[in-house]
């Protein structure tokens, strides 16, 4: 499920010679995420370890404040790809109501704007713990990293988010063809396991969605191997997230030490 092989053509720079080989190539597929019987996404994804991801999807999407909400998830395939049915506690149902239906009230060209806005304006219900680690944990998980990247080792294709203790041991990864995706997989998968970890690391570059996810999932510090926009450190800084970018196995860059953690 999370790749296959493929016959493709090798071709060499020195002389031009062509030869066939196989390689493994990682999965991309759509997952259609409806809730309560509505339809509300369709993801372009890695179609693996879809309930953590829809848990994740539902709260950083803050269709649900946590796991007790989420009253089953139920991913199926079919020809023309997944299918994730996920119902929530009565007391979360009228948001996909109103979020559908304000989706379904405008046009196309408009809804992005608008999508986008909301967006940016979304609260964040709590502040993040100040993270208690030392700059050696990012550096010894950086550095353990690719040991966990088992997909993107067979197919060089997919990001992945881990989960890492104070000491910098990574204790749970997840990968997947989008980094957005990546990350819900590892914050519905902690959720679920009502795990507290140190930090979270990421492969991508950190983008405002990014932030916001680990916002939701209340992390001390966000750490990506990536460099970071300018919404990203703005709404990193707006909210007390401690965030390093740029993570390499000899440097770092603090965007956002609103602890002081790295002073």
């Amino acid at each position: 499920m999370s790749g296959e092989r493929l016959e493709v053509v090798r071709v060499l720079h020195a002389d031009g010679a062509r030869s066939t080989a196989e390689r493994a190539v990682a999965c991309e597929t759509p997952v259609a995420i409806e809730v309560d019987g509505l339809g509300y996404a369709v993801m372009m994804m890695t179609p693996h370890d879809l309930e953590a991801f829809a848990t994740g999807f539902m709260l950083t999407e803050r269709l649900a404040d946590g796991v007790a909400d989420i009253l089953a998830i139920e991913p199926f395939e079919t020809p023309a790809g997944w299918i994730v049915r996920v119902f929530l506690a009565p007391s979360c149902a009228g948001r996909i109501r109103d979020r559908v239906r304000h989706r379904t009230s405008d046009t196309s060209c408009g809804l992005c704007g608008i999508a986008s806005l909301e967006q940016v304006q979304r609260p964040v219900r709590q502040a993040p713990p100040r993270p208690s680690v030392a700059a050696a944990a990012l550096f010894a998980a950086r550095a353990a990293l690719r040991s966990h990247q088992l997909l993107n080792a067979r197919t060089g294709a997919v990001h992945a988010a881990a989960a890492c203790d104070r000491a910098g041991t990574i204790v749970a990864a997840y990968e997947d063809v989008g980094r957005h995706n990546a990350l819900d997989k590892l914050i519905g998968a902690r959720a679920i396991a009502g795990a507290a970890d140190a930090f979270m690391l990421v492969t991508s570059r950190i983008s405002f969605e990014m932030v916001d996810k680990a916002l939701v999932a209340r992390a001390p510090l966000l750490c990506g191997i990536s460099a970071p926009t300018t919404l990203a450190i703005d709404h990193a800084r707006a909210h007390g997230l401690t965030l390093v970018a740029l993570a390499r196995a000899d440097t770092m860059l603090v965007a956002s030490d609103p602890h002081d953690a790295f002073g």
